[in-house]
């Protein structure tokens, strides 16, 4: 009974985990349709991909974004299972044909929400942030837009490019055949939309750092210890350590703090000793695991 029990839990945790990412994948595409009916395509901002393009084609050929997207990533997602396999493609479908229907559902928002059209540089700084914190929603899930990502994967696997090179090729053509058409100083709130983007992307994919995570080496190795456990109280590992040229053993001590203590902690370096060669990083989660919980544990 005990066992069925659990296979029902786990049923139970892998239902609930899937519906979260199906949530965060609708919610995710929803704020890119959102971020493109407000802000982007009305002041004509070209960031790149697809729907940068599909503001390119409806200044030239009348056609809708979420026409154009929609045939684009049908097409795109048939060279993707005909180029990249299935596995690569199944993906990439939810996230495709989810986005031209919200943002064919959504075209109509900005009669509802009022904005000045005449302040880009405002639509730039809320489209780069809706966008990013969309995206980094889709892709901490699992998921992907489609798109040009189909493009850049195949050329990573047919041209030997990297992933970043495909991306500055496809909307760095997306941006220089849009500026011809709308001009080259809406292409420069474009870029700025695509810096934004990432970053914000980044930060909701990784988390915001609270911690730092120190390493350090010291000759004085028991006065650091004892310094740092007796002024800031947290604990240490201590790792073995050859150095690369002079293969003399150290020790390295190994640490996460608070970032509020991040200078405190340079201070006390600094007194024990001078000459003490330390690293710096930024830790966003710190995890232990027992058959209680997961917990937050400083070393």
């Amino acid at each position: 009974m005990s066992i069925f029990n659990e296979q029902i839990t786990v049923a139970n945790i892998k239902l609930i985990s899937q519906i979260k990412r199906i949530l965060s994948l609708i919610v995710g595409t929803l704020l890119l349709a959102i971020s493109f009916n407000i802000f982007l395509f009305p002041n004509e901002i070209v960031s790149g991909g697809l729907s940068g393009l599909s503001i390119t084609i409806f200044k030239t050929l009348n056609i809708s974004p979420s026409i154009f997207i929609f045939y684009c990533s049908i097409f795109l997602l048939l060279c993707s299972l005909l180029l990249l396999g299935k596995e690569k493609t199944i993906n990439s479908i939810a996230g495709s044909l989810i986005f031209p229907i919200l943002m064919k559902l959504t075209e109509n928002i900005g009669d509802y929400i009022l904005l000045d059209e005449q302040n880009i540089l405002l639509a730039t700084i809320f489209g780069g942030l809706f966008n990013g914190i969309g995206l980094g929603l889709i892709f901490k899930n699992g998921f992907t837009t489609g798109g040009v990502d189909i493009i850049n994967q195949i050329m990573h696997k047919y041209l030997k490019m990297s992933i970043g090179q495909s991306m500055i090729i496809i909307d760095g053509l997306i941006l220089f055949i849009s500026s011809f058409i709308l001009g080259a100083e809406i292409i420069l709130y474009g870029f700025t939309v695509i810096y934004i983007m990432s970053i914000i992307a980044d930060k909701v994919i990784l988390g915001i750092s609270n911690d730092k995570f120190f390493y350090i080496i010291t000759s004085e190795e028991e006065k650091m210890k004892k310094a740092i456990l007796n002024n800031l109280s947290y604990r240490l590992t201590i790792l073995d350590a050859y150095g690369g040229t002079v293969e003399n053993q150290k020790k390295i001590l190994m640490c996460v703090i608070p970032t509020k203590d991040y200078f405190k902690i340079k201070e006390i370096i600094t007194q024990v000793d001078d000459t003490a060669f330390y690293v710096v990083t930024n830790s966003y989660e710190v995890f232990t695991s027992n058959k209680e919980r997961m917990k937050k544990w400083k070393y």
